[in-house]
C-alpha cells in the first residue's frame, strides 16, 4: 500500500467520524467547516484566512465549482445557513480548501 493509499484510508476515516455533512447544489458531502468568528477566544492566533472555508476530500470535489451554492444545516449560531463557494484552493494533499461568502 501507497503512502497516497495510506493518507485516502486515514482521511475516510477521519471525516466520517469527525465531518460535517453539508449540502453542496444538493450533493451530500462530508467536510470540515470552519468559521472564524466562531474560533474560541484563546490569546491571539493570527492567521490569513478570515473567510468561512468547508475542507473536503479531492474525490469530493469533483464538478464543484465558484458560485456554486452551500447549505450547512446547523443552527445559526454554529456557523449553519446558506453560503457560497467564492474560491477553490487544492492543499496538494488530498484536501481541498472551499473558501465561502455567506448568503441569504
Amino acid at each position: 500500500m501507497g503512502f497516497r493509499d495510506l493518507i485516502t484510508d486515514v482521511d475516510a476515516t477521519v471525516f466520517e467520524i469527525l465531518g460535517d455533512t453539508v449540502l453542496i447544489e444538493g450533493r451530500e458531502v462530508l467536510g470540515m467547516f470552519s468559521a472564524p468568528w466562531l474560533q474560541p477566544k484563546l490569546g491571539q492566533i493570527r492567521t490569513a484566512l478570515r473567510e468561512p472555508h468547508l475542507v473536503i476530500r479531492v474525490q469530493d470535489n469533483v464538478g464543484i465549482e465558484v458560485k456554486h451554492k452551500v447549505f450547512f444545516d446547523v443552527p445559526e449560531e454554529d456557523g449553519g445557513g446558506n453560503y457560497l463557494i467564492t474560491g477553490i484552493e487544492p492543499g496538494g494533499d488530498g484536501l481541498v480548501t472551499l473558501i465561502l461568502r455567506k448568503s441569504l
